[in-house]
């Protein structure tokens, strides 16, 4: 019996630390840029994404921008979660929705490479500015210091948002329930 206890406990051990090792999250090659000629020209200088890579991110995040933006009743409660200046109507964003929704406008969008290699598959997310002057993704799953760098990021960072299309747009009573919009998730910086 004490051998078949020592195999045991020699199997459960060694299946946990198997386990522990698959719940560790992998990281992926990121980069954030304001725009999209800011990614172009990364890539003709031999960055990490190419030029490719740079415009099938940009058209997923502004596709994910129309879908998962914030929506807000009012411009005023727009702003106070994105600053002033930086939101829109719905109407414009979207070439169709309603005039009286306004959304932030797209402050940028985080890039990212889902397979090995120097390019491949690529994931985006749309960003948008905080009332603090930082960025965040459409999920609110992060912040950011800023709209321009590379980093590794873990592939959650790229997970496709909750839609907002058709959903009753945020009051200053929803939004300030919440915690304002971009604050909740971890801090991350990108370093240039």
């Amino acid at each position: 019996m004490t051998k078949r206890s020592k195999r045991v406990s020699i199997a459960i051990v060694g299946a946990t630390a198997f386990t522990l090792a698959g719940c560790e999250e992998e990281k992926v090659d990121a980069a954030a840029f304001p725009d999209l000629q800011s990614c172009l020209e990364d890539a003709s200088q031999g960055g990490v994404f190419t030029e490719q890579d740079c415009e099938t991110a940009f058209a997923k995040a502004q596709t994910l921008h129309v879908e998962a933006a914030p929506r807000y009743d009012s411009l005023e409660v727009c702003e106070e979660q994105h600053g002033s200046g930086a939101c829109g109507s719905e109407e414009a964003a979207t070439q169709g929705g309603s005039s009286g929704i306004f959304m932030p406008l797209l402050a940028g969008y985080l890039i990212g490479n889902m397979m090995s290699g120097r390019s491949g598959m690529s994931a985006a997310q749309p960003l948008y500015k905080t009332s603090d002057g930082r960025f965040t993704n459409a999920a609110r799953s992060s912040t950011y210091s800023a709209n321009r760098g590379a980093a590794k990021l873990s592939t959650s960072q790229f997970t496709r948002p909750t839609t907002t299309l058709g959903k009753t747009p945020m009051t200053r009573a929803t939004a300030a329930s919440r915690g304002g919009f971009g604050r909740s998730g971890g801090s991350r910086g990108f370093g240039g």
